[in-house]
């Protein structure tokens, strides 16, 4: 059995996997550049504005094959929102669809996610992160198949392709370019490894100093 810490706040008591706590224990928020927090600043604004209105949290993170940038910002989103008491609900898509990369997935476990699959072609992840929250169902998709939402969502575009070759996402509210660098570049080289880690912990990072700004 999976060991499991318990992350108390003023609003209930939320149960991550040791490993995963462990993991989001070492980032540093606090160490990303202005400039950067100041992208990040207008998804932390689309948030909170439905926090405050009471209305349903739906980000969609965009990227051309929704295989790596785009399957961890969706997952880190919401193990982040998760740890700190925000009820969200995170997607993900492409332009493209192709299949979730095994090299992101390897990567995510590396950091204590449970992963188990199912399929071949275009496989379906069920991505684990608590003992108590439901699992995260990952696989690659466009930005508007089932289950993405088709209205009321923020599209956040995670790569400058997807960014500038497709200028218009029906049905979002919120247009937000938050790009991040394709650990792809690196595929089959000694530094595979390392540069898919490195993203999976930007990411995770960026995402944890988001859902701890908001009130």
């Amino acid at each position: 059995m999976s060991q499991v810490l318990v992350v108390v706040n003023s609003k209930s008591i939320r149960m991550l996997y040791k490993e995963i706590s462990h993991f989001l224990s070492e980032l540093q928020p606090e160490r990303i550049i202005t400039e950067r927090k100041k992208e990040l600043q207008i998804l932390i604004d689309f948030i909170q504005e439905k926090i405050d209105t009471k209305k349903a949290v739906n980000l969609n993170f965009i990227c051309t094959h929704n295989s790596r940038r785009s399957q961890f910002s969706q997952i880190w989103a919401k193990i982040a929102a998760y740890k700190n008491n925000i009820s969200i609900n995170s997607f993900s898509g492409g332009v493209e669809r192709t299949a979730f990369n095994e090299r992101a997935v390897a990567s995510l476990k590396r950091c204590g996610l449970k992963i188990e699959s199912e399929g071949i072609e275009n496989p379906k992840y069920s991505v684990s992160y608590s003992s108590s929250g439901e699992p995260i169902i990952a696989f690659s998709k466009i930005f508007d198949d089932s289950p993405n939402p088709s209205s009321n969502f923020a599209a956040i575009m995670t790569c400058s392709h997807a960014d500038e070759n497709c200028p218009f996402i029906p049905g979002t509210e919120k247009r937000i370019p938050i790009r991040y660098n394709d650990p792809k570049e690196f595929d089959g080289t000694p530094n595979e490894e390392l540069m898919y880690d490195e993203r999976s912990k930007e990411i995770a990072t960026e995402m944890l100093f988001v859902f701890s700004a908001i009130k």
